[in-house]
């Protein structure tokens, strides 16, 4: 009976009295702007990480890019990676959380034993061989009186929420650097297309060349100038090809399929620069992710803390067991082979050399680094953003100079052929305004593909479609 009034007593304990020694928790301060200096008055809030992204892709126009995207949710294996992490996070969440309940066991044997005659302490007329024959049932429930199960299922609960976020995080990530790849390769093609109608035009001009040196009109210098250019060019068609070639295979590589048997038939790049709005949803970084994941850590590491110093305190737990026992034979299973146990086991620790106080002071580190960590993630979020609406806004305005230069630079391609024809300038003009010309055209491209990777990248730098 007393046995009995101290086991409840404990359990009342239990109850009544269990406590937490996590450390208060507050979201870690960072540094804040109210504006976006860039480009507007662009508003901050609280966290928004769970909205919806949207198909953003979409505000590119591109109906293969789309599909594409479409795909990467099912052939990503990095994506398929990270939602394995995730379901690890939740399985070990499940775990702690099992903690919290006793934990019920079956028991059984069934041997021979055999003692030593000179056994010490060997009672007269024991058999030297006898079986021993048991079944039955126990339970062992750990009372967490000082909060050490529960602070270890808050840190796999905010471990569990980052894993989710890093899910979100790579899933944009993919789809953002899918986006950039694609676009890359169309500008590829462009400027592939556009080297092939130069490399048509320099044969022709080569062939008309060299029927006027035939007839004593031009030099040889001429012709070999004229040979120069279009090798030149021909060998940028090539490094282009190449360069193309490796952006597929990357392509193929981000959803999940072998560069070997996966290919994108060529198409020119379609220019579109979607406008970005001067005020966007509150929320801007608020939906970024990663920024979600960091802060969570901070809060797992801040619970770990709360483990380390429950190690401080006794550990205390309640255990049962019971069934039947014999030396072996038949009726097992009777009154008299009955057996149980019932009580308390508690263990406290005297000395261990400054173990637990290491590991209380280890859990603190950890702490400040995961702060440090998420203020880092917050300051690149803001810095991502200034530099994509900055690359918006002077790409924007470098490529209305651009296109200015090649209408200049084919009206000046268009002058020298005429003059040269006429025998006022030589050659070697013809071939300066040529190059200026392809030049600038391709300098416009690689413009047109920085703009709309700058959007791409403002779409990931706020966490989604604005």
């Amino acid at each position: 009976m007393k046995r009995a009034f101290c086991t409840a007593a404990i359990l009342a304990a239990a109850t009544l009295t269990g406590c937490s020694l996590i450390p208060d928790y507050t979201r870690p301060d960072t540094p804040t702007a109210e504006t976006f200096k860039e480009d507007g008055p662009w508003r901050l809030a609280k966290p928004a990480d769970q909205a919806k992204r949207g198909e953003w892709w979409t505000i590119l126009q591109d109906p293969l890019l789309s599909q594409m995207e479409g795909q990467l949710e099912t052939g990503s294996l990095e994506l398929a990676a990270a939602l394995a992490r995730n379901d690890a996070a939740n399985a070990y969440l499940s775990g702690q959380n099992a903690r919290l309940f006793p934990e019920v066991d079956a028991v059984g044997n069934l041997d021979t034993n055999r003692q030593s005659a000179g056994r010490p302490l060997r009672g007269p007329n024991l058999p030297n061989v006898y079986g021993n024959t048991a079944v039955g049932a126990g339970f062992v429930y750990e009372i967490d009186l000082w909060g050490h199960i529960r602070s270890a299922i808050t840190s796999a609960e905010a471990l569990a929420e980052a894993s989710k976020a890093d899910v979100e995080s790579v899933r944009l990530s993919l789809q953002a650097q899918l986006a950039t790849d694609y676009i890359q390769l169309r500008g590829l093609d462009s400027q592939i297309r556009l080297l092939s109608d130069s490399i048509e035009a320099y044969r022709r001009e080569l062939q008309l060349i060299q029927h006027r040196h035939d007839e004593g009109i031009v030099s040889g210098i001429d012709v070999a100038r004229s040979q120069t250019l279009l090798e030149e060019t021909q060998a940028q068609k090539m490094s282009a090809l190449g360069q193309r070639a490796l952006y597929e295979h990357a392509i193929a590589a981000l959803l999940g399929q072998s560069a070997s048997s996966f290919s994108i038939a060529p198409a020119a790049l379609v220019p579109v620069y979607p406008n970005v709005p001067p005020t966007v949803p509150s929320q801007v970084l608020q939906r970024r992710p990663d920024i979600a994941a960091a802060e969570r850590r901070v809060a797992a590491a801040n619970a770990n803390i709360g483990v380390a110093r429950a190690a401080f305190f006794p550990e205390i737990s309640l255990g049962a067991l019971g069934g039947f026992q014999n030396m072996g034979g038949g009726s097992l299973l009777t009154a008299p082979n009955s057996f149980w146990s019932l009580g308390p086991l508690a263990f406290f620790n005297i000395f261990d050399a400054g173990r637990r106080e290491a590991l209380v002071q280890q859990a603190t580190a950890q702490t400040h680094e995961a702060t440090a960590v998420y203020r880092a993630t917050v300051l690149n979020a803001f810095k991502e953003v200034e530099d994509n609406l900055a690359l918006l806004r002077y790409l924007g305005e470098e490529n209305q100079h651009q296109s200015a230069a090649v209408v200049a630079a084919r009206r000046t391609y268009d002058l020298a052929t005429n003059r040269y024809r006429e025998g006022a300038v030589s050659y070697l003009e013809v071939i300066d305004a040529e190059n200026a010309k392809l030049r600038t055209e391709r300098v416009e491209l690689d413009i047109q593909v920085a703009r709309m990777q700058s959007t791409v990248g403002l779409v990931r730098a706020i966490g989604g479609s604005w």
